[in-house]
């Protein structure tokens, strides 16, 4: 494996986003596993737009074999649940048409290398029950469903030429490749002091910087896929973005400006260095709708289906103090990785404790929002 700490010029930190970022691992109290109910509700809303577009990619090519991939699958019980509804959803098809037997399903499974890969196959056996159990007395059976699990970085090649009818993916793309260049000076100094990601502050610099990473990256991503599906298949893509063309929205920055905060809070206690807060800098990007549209007429390769946002509300169940705490965890679940490894373990219990009491104060004062945008793509 590759260093985790990179230096440029022996003056500039370099995260290693591939060796480092993975959610919490296990199934412990602060695990993904146990923490990944917003996500869930995130996929839920998309469910329906995903299912209808395999089913369609499946009936418009009749394959012996359906090949799936979910890219930045995860682990816990979300990793399943989408690939669970796609097969269902083709059974039903094929269930209607009395002379048709189900396809075999090779499903592709992709994350980081760092991925708990281990806490999805645990669970394989009650993903088969659940299988065997919808498709009851069907003359077909359950569906003979091949799962394989593929670590790599989506921003690459993953897959064989040609070989898959269609993919998902779902709260990852958000995620860039690396911090995006051009948040230090030319001293190393960095330019977006006290801040993690862009902000009402940040100077031009910073989103500029990040715009230009996320081109690459998707831009990459686009290029990468076009290799791997068939003529005809299709992709649906989610991943957090704005409602707005500017940069700023406040839906998309909110949490990451309550982070900042808690960390101030920390340098006022003398728990963190505050140099360290500046150079903390997170590989992360939500684009607008526009800038999506720009990445795939650039690219060339898929025809834009639909895309559309949805907005998610974060303050689900009408306690704020029950809400602050899930959103808290989820975000401890997915940020942990990175925040030990820059910041050290020992300030993480610290730092979600005031985080907590951050989140839970705004969700007493108005309702928390989260903004996706859902893609759909065909191969041409």
């Amino acid at each position: 494996m590759a260093s985790s700490l990179l230096h440029c010029s022996d003056k500039l930190p370099f995260m290693d986003v591939e060796a480092i970022l993975h959610m919490k691992e296990g199934l412990g109290e602060t695990s993904y596993a146990q923490n990944s109910s917003l996500q869930k509700r995130g996929m839920d809303t998309l469910k329906s737009l995903i299912t209808n577009a395999a089913t369609d990619v499946y009936i418009s090519q009749m394959p012996e074999r359906f090949t799936v991939a979910d890219l930045g699958c995860s682990s816990g019980p979300n990793a399943l649940c989408l690939v669970e509804a796609i097969v269902g959803s083709i059974g039903r098809v094929c269930g209607r048409r009395s002379s048709q037997p189900p396809p075999e399903f090779s499903v592709l499974l992709n994350d980081l290398p760092t991925n708990d890969f281990n806490t999805i196959f645990f669970s394989l056996p009650e993903f088969t029950d659940r299988l065997k159990a919808a498709a009851g007395s069907d003359e077909w059976g359950r569906p003979m469903v091949f799962l394989s699990g593929v670590p790599g970085s989506f921003y690459g090649r993953l897959f064989p030429r040609r070989s898959v009818h269609f993919i998902c993916s779902c709260s990852s793309l958000h995620w860039l490749s690396q911090v995006p260049p051009g948040l230090f000076d030319e001293a190393g100094r960095p330019v977006n002091k006290g801040k993690m990601y862009i902000s009402s502050t940040s100077p031009p610099a910073v989103p500029l910087a990040y715009l230009r990473q996320f081109q690459r990256d998707f831009g990459l991503f686009l290029k990468s896929r076009a290799a791997e599906v068939v003529p005809g298949g299709r992709m649906v893509l989610a991943m957090l973005g704005r409602q707005t063309e500017g940069y700023i929205d406040r839906r998309t920055t909110f949490l990451w400006e309550l982070l900042s905060e808690s960390f101030a809070a920390l340098v006022s206690q003398g728990l963190v260095e505050q140099d360290k807060v500046d150079a903390h800098n997170v590989p992360f990007y939500a684009p607008s709708i526009g800038e999506v549209e720009e990445e795939v007429r650039r690219e060339g390769s898929f025809r834009l289906d639909c895309v559309q946002t949805y907005e998610i509300s974060l303050s689900s169940s009408g306690d704020a103090k029950e809400d602050g705490r899930t959103v808290s965890m989820a975000i401890r679940a997915i940020q942990e990785s990175m925040l030990s490894h820059h910041f050290g373990p020992d300030v993480v219990d610290a730092l979600f404790h005031r985080y907590t009491e951050l989140v839970t104060e705004s969700m007493e004062r108005e309702e928390v929002k989260s903004v996706q945008i859902g893609v759909v793509l065909t191969r041409l």
